[in-house]
């Protein structure tokens, strides 16, 4: 008789387990949590002469952490700005200098209206108007000539104190990569230079991520397509081990159009499947989450 009510509570404490287990279980796909991580490397050639940036510090996007050497740039474009104005000093108020030829002319046009006058009542020849008129020409003449070399000498300063303008934008564009700033809000995840050291283009200088809005990168099978769309809100677990497990809310943000083999490491709700869609699923994160860690998700409303 005890044998046998034995093995009854050794079927029923099966049974139990085997329904928290299904439980526990109940989920469409699995996966691991990711967040959108940025290297940023030194964008300038130069010591480093500040860099205040530590593993765990909230960066905000744009702000300022560090700034490379940029004496010589800046010497550089105070030697341009002197040669710039040195140029537009040469250039020449065309109105200015050619006043004196437009007040000739003014006046030898008043004698020729006088002369006409003179003429007329035949007081002056019809030569001295003549003589006016030729001397009106030539000054129109050497006006006009006048007025296009001086134009053309603005033209060649304008081009010349462009050239410099042109150069000196240059400058201040490298004069601003010199300035280290975080690109995106995010927490600084590994930082490879120290301040002092010298830093080249290229170079990696710390790695930040928006952990804050983290997803999970999951794989469905084919049958499992027609059950999700883009938008759609679903249930993701963390799984922190040990039957602790917390719920956060999801939306499917990606579905990839293409098939791949199944990864290593993940289960799928069919696990016979050999070629498997990976989705994404967006998670707001409070801190709770951690890049690399295991989840599930449950596409069931």
């Amino acid at each position: 008789m005890k044998l046998i009510i034995g093995i009854l509570y050794g079927t029923l404490a099966t049974t139990l387990l085997s329904a928290c287990g299904n439980e526990k279980g109940k989920y469409d796909a699995t996966g691991t949590f990711e967040a959108t991580e940025v290297i940023v490397s030194s964008e300038a050639s130069g010591k480093l002469m500040d860099f205040n940036v530590t593993e765990g510090d909230l960066l905000q996007q744009g702000a300022e952490i560090g700034y490379v050497d940029t004496v010589q740039l800046y010497l550089k474009k105070l030697q341009l700005e002197a040669n710039t104005t040195t140029v537009r000093s040469r250039k020449q108020d065309v109105n200015k200098q050619i006043a004196a030829i437009k007040q000739q002319i003014a006046t030898q046009q008043r004698e020729k209206n006088r002369f006409e006058n003179l003429v007329k009542s035949n007081a002056a020849n019809q030569k001295q108007v003549d003589d006016i008129n030729a001397q009106i020409a030539y000054l129109q003449k050497q006006l006009a000539a006048q007025t296009s070399t001086l134009e053309n000498n603005n033209a060649g300063v304008t081009g010349e104190s462009s050239s410099l303008e042109i150069q000196i934008a240059q400058l201040e564009d490298q004069l601003r990569k010199c300035h280290i700033t975080s690109p995106i809000n995010g927490t600084v995840l590994s930082k490879y230079a120290e301040k002092g050291e010298l830093a080249t283009p290229g170079k990696a200088l710390f790695k930040v991520a928006d952990i804050g809005n983290m997803y999970l990168r999951a794989y469905i099978t084919s049958d499992q397509l027609s059950k999700i769309k883009i938008g759609q809100k679903v249930k993701v677990f963390a799984d922190y081990g040990a039957d602790n497990v917390k719920e956060f809310p999801g939306t499917i943000s990606w579905i990839s159009n293409k098939s791949e083999f199944t990864p290593k490491g993940i289960l799928t709700k069919d696990e016979r499947a050999n070629l498997v869609y990976a989705v994404k699923v967006a998670v707001k994160n409070s801190g709770d989450i951690k890049i690399g860690m295991y989840g599930e998700v449950s596409f069931t409303k």
